[in-house]
């Protein structure tokens, strides 16, 4: 997810992070798939490329790694911590904050550098891809407004968003998935012995009624935005599975450890970052949580 188009605007932060919860994930899902004929299943000895968003680039984490700087990738986000596990011939991280589908095939301009199609990267001598993507897509951001109230028992972005029994959310995820598969295509496509794997959102939001107001949402949107955020890793879940894919559950794993639980626990800062991240955004403890998920679907724990 994006930071302030790299940055972190306070409002947006709320939204974007907060609609990248998964409190329902359920273990029915199946978390891995069967690598490709002649793949090296486990990614360490050839060449492992990572695409992704802000919460694989992980901003403010760590030391700034490769470019464009406006792309906030840090040396410690979860791609380089599986990277430093499986120690591949080659390793790209080309993940960028404020990345969305579209930005697989088509150059991505930040506030700081532009990035270039990040499947650029993936050639066919990759052997292990892995993809974390599909939050900006349903458009998270521009619901900031809207969605941060000073009422706690209210819920303006669920009541908006579901007006006349239609829900919006779910109509943007339902578009978002399939713009998932199509770059789940492509990637085999240009790697067809590459194995994959792509890697949902942690837990933001917790079960209950949210921390308001260290975390202005009402009650309302808190449950709504939960389930949406479920609903998106489901979605994930289910590309993933169609498209020859293994998927890193990482919203089951990061389940006590979101936004409203302590400083020494939590994977995801809050509004006001205990430690070094962006505002709900992974930490370093997120980060590597993360890749423990990747690396497990890869026996590399």
């Amino acid at each position: 997810m994006a930071a302030k188009k790299g940055g972190c605007g306070l409002l947006v932060l709320v939204v974007a992070g907060a609609l990248l919860a998964v409190g329902y994930y359920q273990a029915k899902h199946n978390s891995s798939a069967a690598p490709p004929a002649g793949a090296d299943t486990g990614g360490g000895t050839g060449r492992y490329v990572a695409l992704g968003d802000s919460y694989t680039s992980a901003p403010r984490t760590g030391k700034q790694a490769g470019t464009p700087a406006g792309c906030a990738r840090s040396d410690n986000n979860y791609p380089h911590v599986v990277a430093a596990k499986l120690k591949p011939a080659k390793f790209v991280d080309v993940s960028c904050s404020g990345a969305t589908t579209a930005n697989m095939t088509s150059t991505q301009s930040t506030r700081n550098g532009s990035n270039p199609p990040q499947l650029d990267a993936v050639t066919s001598d990759t052997t292990l891809v892995t993809l974390g993507i599909g939050g900006n897509d349903v458009g998270f951001i521009g619901l900031a407004p809207d969605c941060a109230t000073s009422h706690r028992d209210s819920s303006p972005c669920r009541d908006r968003l579901t007006a006349g029994g239609h829900d919006e959310l779910a109509d943007r995820i339902a578009t978002t998935a399939t713009s998932v598969g199509e770059v789940l295509d492509r990637i085999h496509e240009k790697a067809p012995k590459a194995r994959v794997i792509v890697v949902g959102y942690p837990a933001v939001l917790p079960d209950g009624d949210g921390c308001w107001p260290v975390l202005p949402l009402g009650t309302g949107d808190v449950a709504y935005l939960r389930d949406a955020l479920g609903k998106l890793n489901d979605a994930l879940s289910d590309q993933a599975k169609s498209h020859s894919a293994g998927f890193a559950d990482t919203a089951a794993a990061g389940k006590g450890h979101d936004v409203c639980t302590g400083s020494d626990t939590r994977w995801v800062e809050g509004l006001v970052p205990t430690s070094s991240a962006a505002a709900l955004h992974p930490n370093a403890r997120g980060e590597a949580g993360m890749a423990e998920v990747v690396e497990s679907l890869l026996g590399k724990r």
